[in-house]
Order: C-alpha cells, then sequence, then structure tokens
C-alpha cells in the first residue's frame, strides 16, 4: 500500500520572528531547558505562523539568547533549537543535526539490531518529532506541525541515512483531531508497504511492529536493553511478565532458555501480537497468555501460591499530571508487594517505571522501602534507563527507570 504525496502542498518559506522574554524565561532559557512557554514572552515583535523561526532576545539587553520554532498552537508555543547567538537555520542545520544523532546510534547497529530510535524528540534536538526505523520502513511520529516547512528535506536526509525504502507517518492525538492539509495518521508517504506489520530484529531476537496503527510508532523500542538483560537471566527459569504488551520480555525470557513464560496483560489483542512475535523465533519453553487486569490476576496468582523465578512488572504511566503522583506511588508500592509474594525464594523480581514526573530515586525509593517493609531481603543487581537511542538532554527527557532486585533467601 502507498500514498504518494505532494510536499509541496505542506512546505512554506518560514520567517523570522523576534521574541523578547520576561526575566524568569530568560533565566529558562540560558539553563538550556528547550521550552518556552507563553507566560515567559514578553513581547512578540509581529504575528507569526506555526513553523516561523523564533529569535530569542534577553528580557533588557536585547542580546540573542538563541533560536526555536514558534508554536502559538502548543502551551509550549516555543520550542528551542539553538542556545547561544550565530546559528542559521536551515536546510544545512537540520541534515547536520540529523547525522550528529545517527553517528550516537552506531553502536547499537552493531549489535544484530536493525530497529532503533534515529530522533529522540528534544534530546535529539527535534522538538515534536520522533523517528524510528523498523528494519527498512521509516515511522515519522509528528507532534507538532512546526516541522511542515522543513518536513521534506527531513523526510530525504533520513531516508538516506537509515538506508530505509519505505517512511510512514504517524501523528499525535492532537494532530490526528485536527491533521495538517492533507496528511492523515498511517499513511505511507514514500515507498510502499505490502502489510501493516513489519518484522525486525533487537539484539537477534525477532518482533514484528504495526507501523500503521500500532501504539506509538508500532513498538517501544526503550526498553530493549532491558529486554537484553531478561533474556540473559532467563535460562531455566520460569516467567511471569505483567503488564506484557506485545511480548518484549517475554519473547526475550525464552529465546534465553526460560522453561515457562506467562505473559499477562488487559489487551487480549496485544497477548495476540505477543504470541506471534514468540513464534518469530526459536525456543523450547511453553509460553502461556493471561488476558486482564494485571492487579486483579497477579493478586489471584498470588492467592493460589502461584511462584516465579523471575517477575518482570512494566506498567503503564500512573502519573501524567502532578496531582497523581501520590496515587503513582502507592501503585507502584502495591505492584512491589503483589511481585513480591509471587517471587520464588532466591528469584528475580525486575520492576519498571515509565512516568517522568516520579523520579528515578523516588521510585527507587518506594520499590525498595516495600521490600523492606514486606520481609524480602534483595541484592541490586543492576539500575537502568534508556538505551543509547534514547538519549537524555534535559529533565522531562528522563522517564524510564527498572530496577533487578535478586531476592537472598
Amino acid at each position: 500500500m502507498s500514498d504518494p504525496f505532494d510536499f509541496n502542498r505542506i512546505t512554506r518559506q518560514s520567517k523570522n520572528l523576534a521574541v523578547k522574554l520576561t526575566a524568569r524565561g530568560e533565566q529558562r532559557v540560558r539553563s538550556g531547558h528547550p521550552w518556552i512557554f507563553e507566560h515567559h514572552i514578553e513581547q512578540l515583535k509581529a504575528d507569526g505562523q506555526t513553523g516561523d523561526i523564533a529569535i530569542i532576545f534577553s528580557h533588557k539587553k536585547n542580546q540573542v539568547l538563541g533560536i526555536g520554532l514558534y508554536d502559538p498552537d502548543s502551551p509550549i508555543c516555543i520550542k528551542m533549537l539553538h542556545h547561544g547567538s550565530g546559528k542559521t537555520i536551515d536546510t544545512t542545520f537540520f541534515e547536520g543535526r540529523v547525522e550528529v544523532a545517527y553517528k550516537k546510534r552506531i553502536p547499537l547497529l552493531q549489535t544484530d539490531t536493525n530497529s532503533y530510535r534515529l530522533l529522540f524528540g528534544e534530546n535529539d534536538g527535534f522538538p515534536g518529532l520522533i523517528a524510528d526505523v523498523y528494519a527498512e520502513v521509516l515511522v515519522i511520529k509528528l507532534y507538532s506541525t512546526i516541522w511542515l516547512p522543513w518536513f521534506k528535506a527531513l523526510l530525504d536526509k533520513l531516508l538516506s541515512l537509515s538506508g530505509a525504502g519505505v517512511a510512514v507517518l504517524r501523528l499525535s492525538r492532537k494532530l490526528i483531531q485536527s491533521p495538517p492539509d492533507g496528511l492523515r495518521d498511517g499513511m505511507v508517504i514514500f515507498g510502499s508497504l505490502d502489510g501493516e506489520d513489519v518484522v525486525f530484529k533487537e539484539h537477534g531476537v525477532r518482533f514484528s511492529a504495526n507501523v500503521i496503527q500500532g501504539h506509538k510508532t508500532g513498538y517501544f523500542l526503550d526498553h530493549r536493553h532491558n529486554r537484553k538483560r531478561v533474556g540473559e537471566l532467563s535460562q531455566g527459569k520460569s516467567v511471569l511478565d505483567v503488564f506484557a504488551y506485545s511480548g518484549g520480555f517475554s519473547v526475550h525470557a525464552l529465546v534465553g532458555g526460560a522453561t515457562e513464560v506467562t505473559s499477562v496483560d488487559i489487551s487480549r489483542q496485544a497477548l495476540d501480537q505477543a504470541s506471534n512475535n514468540v513464534w518469530l523465533n526459536e525456543f523450547n519453553g511453553s509460553h502461556i497468555c493471561l488476558a486482564g487486569d494485571a492487579f486483579k490476576i497477579m493478586k489471584e496468582l498470588a492467592e493460589q501460591g502461584k511462584t516465579y523465578d523471575m517477575v518482570v512488572i512494566d506498567p503503564p504511566s500512573f502519573a501524567k499530571q502532578q496531582s497523581e503522583i501520590d496515587r503513582a506511588k502507592h501503585k507502584y508500592a502495591n505492584l512491589t508487594e503483589i511481585g513480591s509474594r509471587l517471587t520464588s525464594s532466591n528469584g528475580l523480581l525486575v520492576l519498571a517505571s515509565c512516568s517522568s514526573r516520579i523520579s528515578k530515586q523516588s521510585f527507587f525509593d518506594v520499590v525498595e522501602t516495600t521490600l523492606r517493609r514486606v520481609g524480602r531481603r534483595f541484592k541490586c543487581l543492576e539500575k537502568s534507563d534508556h538505551d543509547i537511542d534514547h538519549p537524555v538532554s534535559f529533565p522531562e527527557g528522563a522517564y524510564l527507570k527498572c530496577g533487578f532486585y535478586r531476592f537472598i533467601d
């Protein structure tokens, strides 16, 4: 399937806007933060359109502090591209940024892996834009239309560097509700695709991603290192994978030699995808799927006295707003307690969080305090975060944390 698209319909010439900041806004930019909110702006010298280049001036001295892209439809109305002066924002500038990002991923591509995040939003200097590669398919996800004036040039560079022969466009929920002219979520914007599912590898293990309708861009690439570690620790083990989604941890465990893996998820469709991913690989163990509410299933298994050599718990974000932080911590404590009951003597409990509003230290404090409270002695084997293709350049960019806890019984 293919959707030829005339990029001239969305490409336009950006103009420059002079923006004077408040004292608070100036302080924020000088700290290197990539976001400027509306209340940080004291004066905008002219009416601007989405994607125009904002030249950022200091509060009093009219000193150039940096350059960003103007996004009037977002609470983050200027997304910074460069801090300081002396830069020209043009196609060459963005192509250089893509090249820098690609070079950071080269070590990963030498590990029998052909799936990776090529651009990680603000962290790679592309706020509001994600680019993932699955084998020969490039998936670009737009969270803002600030990139439309530059989209064709970016697409060409991304295709050239990645070697992809197909490109798919995914849109954020907001853009799906009000799509840019002629664009739609899941459209093939370069090449042709035989089906929605694309098979790819991570560390030699095979998976498939639905790049047209799947969550995010089709798969969660950020946990790659943690999935690999689970596989390395699974030989001869029984494994419970909670919030399994499409089976990332489950598949690595089976390929790593687990005797039995049980995948739990509320979505039957996700578990079907997990089963499909399992059968893309060679293994000797057995695979069981349990569909339903993870908290209820874990509680039922614990009441039955069921235990596993390894329990992996990787829930969705529990704190999308500041007001949800305390409730999220309570849920993490609850999962830790039930997970410890389901983990056998001298077993391994793996707990992860993708809630950016909960710091790494806070998450691990909750987990370890709970384990001490329930009386399980443990040794922390590893604490990890994002894989190499998810670099972090500002505080809000850090969201993933994962702990490996070996019980000493």
